[in-house]
C-alpha cells in the first residue's frame, strides 16, 4: 500500500498523519485497531495475522533470514 493511501486511512480514522514515516504511522493506526503495533516486526516471514490490512507490506519489510530486511 502507497503512503498515500495510508495517510487516507489515518485522516479517515481521526489520525494525523504529520510527517510520521509509513511504518510508524501504520503501528499507530494498530494501535486504534485495539492491535498489537508489530507492522514491520515479523521474524522470518511469520505472522499468523491473516486478516491484517497491513500484512502483504509488512512481510516485505520484516526481518528475513540471514539477519537482512
Amino acid at each position: 500500500m502507497n503512503m498515500q493511501s495510508v495517510r487516507e486511512i489515518a485522516k479517515q480514522r481521526g489520525i494525523t498523519p504529520r510527517k510520521r514515516g509509513k511504518i510508524d504511522l501504520i503501528r499507530m493506526l494498530q494501535l486504534e485497531e485495539g492491535n498489537f503495533d508489530c507492522f514491520a516486526k515479523a521474524y522470518v516471514g511469520y505472522c499468523d495475522q491473516l486478516n491484517c490490512l497491513w500484512r502483504e507490506d509488512c512481510l516485505s519489510l520484516s526481518v528475513q533470514p540471514g539477519g537482512k530486511n
